[in-house]
C-alpha cells in the first residue's frame, strides 16, 4: 500500500466517522425545529465553503463554474434539484434524529448503497450480477419483515436513502469540483434559507441571536460541521480505489446504529436484529460483488482475446 492509499485511508475514515457521529451535534440543538435547523446549517454551510474556496485561491475557479451554468440552463436545473435533495436529505436526518430514529436513520445509510445502484439500473440502464440481483432480494426481505412486524413502512429510512442516492444520480451531470459542487448548491437554496430565518428574527420566533450565545455558536458551527466531512471526503475518495471507499461507506450507519442502540436506549429487539442481518447480509454480498465481479468480467474478456 502506497503512502498516499494510507492517507486517503485516514482522510476517508474520519469523513465516514464525523458522519457517524453528527448526530451529537444535532442532538444539542433538539430545542429547535428541524426545519429551523436546516435553515441555519445552509446559510452557515455557503459562508464557511465560501471562505475554504477564497482561503484555498478556487474563486477563479468557482466564478468559472458560474458562467459555464449562465450558458447551459439544464445545468442550472440540475443544480436547483441537487440543492432541493440535499435539503431533503438534511431535514430528515435532522428530523429523525432529534425524534430519537437513530436506528432507522442507519438503515437508510446501509440501504443506500442498494438504492443507488438500483436507480443505475432504472436510469442508466446498467447491469447488476446475479449476487446483486440477489443482494437486492435479501435486503427486501429485511425491510419487509420490519414492515410487517411493526405495520409500518420505513419511510425515513428510504426518504434518507432514496433522497441522496437521486442526488448522486443528478450530481453525475454537474461535473464540479465538491467543495465549489456545496458553496453553487447552497447558493440555489440559500435566499428561502436567509427569508425563513428573517420572518423568524422578526417575528420572534427564531433561535438565532435570541439570547443563548450557546445556541447562537452552535448553530453558526453547523455549516462547518456540514463542510468538514465533506473536504476529507474529497480527499480520501482522490487518494484510494473505489472499492475500498464501498466498504468504508458503512462506517458512518454502524456508528448512527451503535449511538442509537447504545448512547440514547433506541429499541432493537429480536425482530430488528433478524431484520437487519438480512440487510447487513445483502450488504456483505453486494459489496464483494463489486470488487469481485469486474475483475472476473475482465480476465473473461482477456481470455476470449487471447
Amino acid at each position: 500500500m502506497t503512502q498516499d492509499e494510507r492517507k486517503g485511508i485516514v482522510y476517508a475514515g474520519v469523513a465516514y466517522s464525523l458522519w457517524g457521529i453528527l448526530a451529537l451535534f444535532w442532538k444539542q440543538l433538539n430545542h429547535i425545529s428541524a426545519g429551523e435547523i436546516l435553515a441555519n446549517r445552509i446559510f452557515w454551510s455557503f459562508w464557511f465553503m465560501l471562505l475554504v474556496l477564497i482561503i484555498g485561491r478556487q474563486l477563479p475557479s468557482l466564478f468559472a463554474n458560474l458562467k459555464q451554468i449562465r450558458r447551459h440552463p439544464k445545468t442550472f436545473i440540475a443544480l436547483g434539484v441537487a440543492s432541493i435533495l440535499i435539503s431533503i436529505n438534511w431535514f430528515l436526518f435532522i428530523w429523525a434524529v432529534n425524534m430519537n430514529m437513530l436506528v432507522e436513520t442507519s438503515l437508510g445509510y446501509y440501504i443506500n448503497p442498494l438504492v443507488s445502484v438500483l436507480l443505475g439500473v432504472i436510469v442508466l440502464k446498467e447491469k447488476l450480477s446475479a449476487i446483486q440481483v440477489a443482494s437486492f432480494f435479501l435486503a427486501l426481505g429485511g425491510v419487509l419483515i420490519m414492515t410487517i412486524t411493526y405495520g409500518q413502512f420505513p419511510w425515513v429510512s428510504f426518504g434518507l436513502a432514496l433522497s441522496f442516492g437521486v442526488y448522486g444520480l443528478v450530481k453525475k451531470l454537474i461535473k464540479v469540483d465538491s467543495s465549489i459542487g456545496l458553496v453553487l448548491e447552497t447558493l440555489v437554496i440559500m435566499p428561502v434559507a436567509f427569508i425563513y430565518l428573517m420572518i423568524q428574527m422578526f417575528d420572534g420566533t427564531g433561535s438565532l441571536f435570541s439570547g443563548s450565545l450557546v445556541t447562537d455558536g452552535l448553530l453558526m458551527v453547523s455549516g462547518v460541521v456540514t463542510a468538514v466531512p465533506l473536504l476529507y471526503f474529497a480527499k480520501g475518495v482522490q487518494k484510494i480505489p473505489l472499492y475500498l471507499m464501498g466498504f468504508m461507506q458503512y462506517i458512518a450507519p454502524t456508528l448512527m446504529l451503535f449511538l442509537g442502540v447504545f448512547l440514547y436506549g433506541e429499541p432493537f429487539g429480536t425482530v430488528r436484529i433478524i431484520a437487519f442481518s438480512f440487510i447487513w447480509t445483502a450488504l456483505a454480498l453486494f459489496t464483494l460483488s463489486t470488487v469481485n465481479w469486474p475483475s472476473r468480467k475482465k480476465n473473461k474478456q482477456l481470455g476470449k482475446m487471447g
